[in-house]
C-alpha cells in the first residue's frame, strides 16, 4: 500500500467462505461493496492541517502580538513574536488561524439537543472573539455547551530564542501570518496511514452534520463533512455511518384542504410526517474529543446540514 492510496480492508474479517448446492462460494459483506479505496488527495489537506480543541485549551494557546519589522503580515522567513509560549530554542510548532466555533444548545421540552456552527472572527482580540462567538450560556433557560474550536494549521515555526515573547522563524507557510494567530505544537501522530471500515457498535443520539468544509448548504462524494459527535461518544476512525435527510411535515391537503372544517377541528391528524430518506455513506477519518471529520463516500442525493447519521444498512 501506498501513501497516495489507502487500501481500506473490512474491520469484521470479510466473511467467511460457506457451501451450497453449486459449490463454494465467498460471502461479500455489503460494508465492504459499499465503501471503495479512496486517494489520499481527497483528505489531505484535513488530516494535515485542520484541528479542533477544546475551549479550556483554546483559551491558553499562545499568540502572535507581532511580526517582524512591525510588518502586518509575515511568510516563511520572517520572525513571529510570540506571548505565552514557554520553549526553549529548537522547538518546533505550528501556528494555527481559528475557523469555526461548534456548539450545541439544549432541546425544547427533552427534545435531543441541536448543533451549531458559527465562523470565528479573529481581528479584534481574544476577549472581543469569545464574548461576541460564545454561545449563551443559558438561552431563554436552555443551556448550552462548546463542542470544539476549529483552527486551521497555516504555517511551521522554530523557536529561535525563548521568553515573553519568544522569537519564532516561520520554516513554512500556507498563508501569511498577522497578529492573532495561535501557536500549538506539532503533532507527533497527526492521522492515520490507514483505515479499516468497520459499522459502529452503537450510535449517539443526535449525531448529526453540523458543518461543510467547502460548501456552504450541500456536498456530494468525496467532499468532507464536520460532525456534531466525536471521541467522547464512542466514535473512531474508520467507523462508517449512513446518512439520511429527514423528512419534512406536511398537511394531507386531500383529506384535510385549508378552510375545511375537518381541518380546523382536527388540525394534528391533518399533518403527516414523512419518512427520513436514504442519502449515502460516510466514513470517519478523524477524530476529536466531541467533533469528527468524515469522508462522503457515495450517495444517492447531496448531504445536507442536519442530515442524520445511523447505523449502516
Amino acid at each position: 500500500m501506498t501513501c497516495s492510496n489507502l487500501s481500506y480492508l473490512n474491520g469484521r474479517g470479510g466473511g467467511g467462505a460457506r457451501l451450497n448446492n453449486d459449490g463454494p462460494r465467498v460471502r461479500r459483506d455489503p460494508l465492504e461493496e459499499a465503501v471503495q479505496p479512496i486517494n489520499l488527495k481527497d483528505i489531505e489537506s484535513f488530516l494535515k492541517n485542520m484541528r479542533v480543541v477544546d475551549e479550556q485549551t483554546f483559551k491558553g494557546l499562545p499568540h502572535v502580538v507581532a511580526v517582524e519589522e512591525n510588518k502586518l503580515r509575515a511568510t516563511s522567513g520572517n520572525l513571529a513574536y510570540v506571548r505565552g509560549l514557554d520553549a526553549q530554542p529548537g522547538g518546533a510548532y505550528v501556528i494555527v488561524r481559528p475557523t469555526n466555533l461548534y456548539y450545541s444548545v439544549e432541546g425544547k421540552k427533552g427534545n435531543p439537543p441541536t448543533t451549531h456552527v458559527r465562523p470565528l472572527d479573529t481581528q479584534h482580540g481574544q476577549n472581543k472573539m469569545l464574548w461576541h462567538h460564545n454561545p449563551v450560556k443559558n438561552l431563554f433557560g436552555r443551556n448550552s455547551n462548546v463542542l470544539g474550536y476549529e483552527v486551521e494549521v497555516i504555517a511551521n515555526a522554530q523557536v529561535t530564542r525563548s521568553g515573553d515573547p519568544s522569537s519564532l522563524l516561520i520554516t513554512y507557510s500556507d498563508y501569511e501570518v498577522r497578529a492573532g494567530d495561535l501557536i500549538m505544537p506539532v503533532e507527533d501522530k497527526p492521522y492515520d496511514s490507514h483505515y479499516l471500515p468497520h459499522p459502529p457498535k452503537s450510535v449517539p443520539t443526535s449525531f448529526e452534520v453540523l458543518a461543510f468544509t467547502d460548501a456552504l448548504h450541500a456536498v456530494g462524494a468525496k467532499q468532507v463533512v464536520a460532525l456534531s459527535r466525536g471521541a467522547s461518544d464512542g466514535i473512531e476512525n474508520g467507523q462508517v455511518f449512513s446518512v439520511y435527510h429527514p423528512g419534512e411535515r406536511v398537511t394531507d391537503q386531500y383529506k384535510y384542504p385549508d378552510g375545511g372544517a375537518r381541518k380546523f377541528f382536527n388540525p394534528y391528524d391533518s399533518k403527516v410526517q414523512l419518512p427520513s430518506e436514504f442519502v449515502g455513506h460516510v466514513m470517519i477519518f478523524r477524530t476529536f474529543d466531541r467533533v469528527s471529520y468524515g469522508l462522503v463516500m457515495d450517495g444517492l442525493r447531496p448531504v445536507m446540514l442536519n442530515d442524520v447519521l445511523t447505523a449502516p444498512e
